[in-house]
């Protein structure tokens, strides 16, 4: 996947692009949805199969006291991105300037003119052009005028829950991470470098690997069965998202504990995947009693890998023959 932060850089279009536009922050199952329909609309054309996104938010331009916090990173959402198979990502910068443009000037000078759009794919609830005052009816009208064809997705609804960024906030603040999961179709993660802690774990519970501080979405405060992965590999875990109440006030961490884990941990960096909310954070009369209650939750979490595992399992296993019945090729 090719990225580009300024138009300018493509030069000449030498073919023509079908387009997705959007912030896809989470990348989450609409967005895949609509990405992968850009791919296969644009292959058998030879054309090239392109997202367009901005950076920062523009939310944080715009009104940054309402700005949301990020679901996905640049980084992670560009990892994400590529692998629906887009051909060409434009990263554009979210300017005042650009915010200004009425639908007409950005249909001209970011779709028709250096992209050579020939079909723009969007969700129902797009909006475009200064003060949001493009919808999906405008953009069908500039199309037929500029010559490019629009398609609109329906909205995407799991379990009756629409599938939407907002929504997977939502979910996340409430700790509901297996709800959030399912709308965007893998474990919410946090990802960072890993930083010292102040050894309070080593020396009065259970040794720990922090996350160092982000700005971007976590889970409610609480105690999370996790999967931690490190390098190369995987480890299951339990992670606490909070303040360590028992041990005076602190700023806001990411710890996780390492299940049935012995050894050095040379790595860096980390990324842990929240997969089910244990319990709230609690303040514990002494550490003692702290390191009582997480050998409980490292219980229940073993708990519900060996589950997990079982079900992975039978979800793979081949179906068997009714008893009595033959089969014929």
């Amino acid at each position: 996947m090719r990225i580009i932060r300024q138009l300018r850089e493509l030069g000449v279009p030498s073919v023509p692009n079908v387009v997705t536009i959007g912030n896809f922050d989470g990348v989450h199952l609409a967005h895949q949805r609509l990405l992968h329909r850009v791919v296969e609309v644009a292959r058998p054309l030879g054309a090239l199969a392109t997202a367009i996104t901005f950076e920062p938010h523009p939310i944080k331009i715009l009104a940054p006291e309402h700005a949301p916090k990020v679901l996905t990173p640049l980084p992670r959402k560009i990892e994400l991105l590529a692998a629906t198979g887009i051909d060409l990502l434009v990263v554009l910068p979210f300017t005042r300037e650009l915010a200004h443009q009425s639908p007409l000037e950005f249909v001209r000078t970011v779709l028709v003119n250096p992209l050579r759009t020939t079909s723009v794919h969007v969700g129902p609830n797009f909006r475009f052009g200064y003060r949001q005052s493009g919808d999906t009816e405008i953009l069908e009208a500039l199309g037929n005028q500029e010559g490019f064809r629009v398609e609109i997705l329906p909205m995407l609804r799991v379990r009756g829950d629409r599938v939407s960024s907002t929504r997977i906030r939502e979910l996340l603040t409430e700790g509901q991470v297996q709800k959030a999961q399912r709308l965007l179709g893998r474990p919410f993660s946090s990802r960072g470098p890993i930083v010292a802690g102040l050894g309070v774990g080593r020396k009065h519970t259970v040794p720990t690997l922090n996350l160092a501080p982000i700005e971007e979405q976590l889970p409610k405060i609480g105690v999370y069965v996790t999967r931690t992965h490190l390098g190369g590999g995987e480890h299951n875990s339990v992670t606490n998202v909070g303040f360590k109440p028992t041990f005076g006030d602190h700023r806001l961490t990411v710890e996780t504990f390492l299940l049935e884990f012995s050894g050095q941990i040379d790595e860096v960096d980390m990324e842990i995947e929240f997969l089910y909310r244990l319990r709230d954070e609690m303040k514990f009369q002494n550490p003692a009693i702290l390191k009582v209650q997480i050998q409980e939750d490292a219980r229940r979490s073993l708990k519900f890998f060996r589950l997990l595992k079982k079900i992975h399992q039978q979800s793979r296993a081949p179906e068997r023959p009714l008893i009595g019945s033959s089969t014929t090729e």
